[in-house]
């Protein structure tokens, strides 16, 4: 009889501990009631002064180019500083702007107009639109150092390509600046010898050159570290072969309805080529994008005044 009295009492005293774990556990993730005795939720007053709880959530559409990455994440910083939850899809080219037709993404802040996504620009001018220019000097040519002189042109080259040691040192075959650059040299008649090679090869090269300021030409585009690293001059390119890109901001064109806030500071935005190099430059020196981004809101606290002053 003992035993079984031994046994009813053990397991009243286990099902009364759990009875209690199961009360306290009952209020997990539901409102509370703060010191005031008015209900607040756990998050509640960590946004940033003067900003506002919204219900939008803003989607961006993230490339693989490092172009893309410095512009998305400062974006990033200051909507949430606004109020709005953001989230980040990585996709390629083609599928942001497919996701922002479709509404599934509401931004791209690397569109580069007119030549690169023009044909994407056209394929959904119903449903996407630029709401503003991100910057307006997105180059890319041909390059030389600043310490060449006479060379600021293509034209410029013809006699002079022995300077160069008659080679123009690129990227990898197959790629359109490649393909270009094959048909520049046949239409300017150059003595050029075209070497492909990686984007790391060719800027190994550029190293090799520069510090004995050794003539050396080569691909390049803006934004990118080389323009930090060295001083680079694009050379003009009279036949039109490359022209300088708009890089523009895209978004839904819904979205100015359901984030009208959201919308006004992206038609706001702007940025300077040199401060996205910047940061791509510090993001492959092992640099956090995020921690990189909140730097740079913080010592353009006038500039960023500006493009939401009229977001809210």
């Amino acid at each position: 009889m003992r035993k079984h009295w031994t046994w009813f009492v053990l397991v009243f005293a286990v099902l009364g501990i759990m009875a209690v774990l199961v009360m306290n556990g009952c209020g997990i993730g539901e409102e509370v009631e703060d010191d005031t005795g008015e209900e607040a939720t756990p998050d509640e007053g960590e946004q940033e002064d003067g900003a506002e709880d919204r219900d939008e959530t803003i989607h961006f559409g993230v490339t693989n180019w490092t172009s893309t990455i410095p512009p998305t994440y400062i974006a990033k910083e200051i909507l949430e500083g606004m109020g709005y939850t953001v989230e980040l899809q990585e996709a390629d080219a083609g599928a942001v702007y497919t996701g922002l037709s479709r509404g599934d993404l509401d931004v791209f802040m690397d569109a580069w107009l007119p030549d690169m996504h023009e044909d994407y620009m056209e394929q959904y001018e119903d449903t996407i639109e630029s709401a503003s220019v991100s910057y307006p000097d997105g180059e890319l040519g041909w390059v030389v150092p600043d310490y060449v002189e006479g060379i600021a042109s293509v034209e410029d080259l013809q006699g002079q390509e022995d300077q160069f040691d008659n080679r123009i040192y690129g990227i990898e075959e197959g790629a359109g600046m490649t393909e270009t650059s094959r048909e520049m040299i046949e239409e300017y008649d150059l003595d050029l010898e075209y070497v492909a090679s990686s984007e790391a090869g060719m800027l190994s090269e550029v190293q090799r050159h520069v510090p004995s300021e050794d003539p050396i030409l080569f691909l390049g585009w803006r934004p990118h570290p080389m323009f930090v690293d060295y001083d680079l001059n694009v050379l003009e390119d009279e036949q039109g072969y490359f022209e300088t890109s708009e890089v523009h901001v895209v978004v839904n064109r819904e979205l100015a309805e359901n984030a009208p806030e959201a919308y006004e500071f992206f038609s706001n935005w702007s940025i300077d080529v040199e401060e996205v190099e910047q940061m791509i430059a510090e993001i492959e020196d092992g640099g956090d994008e995020e921690e990189l981004a909140r730097e740079w809101v913080e010592e353009h606290q006038d500039e960023v005044n500006e493009m939401i002053e009229n977001a809210g």
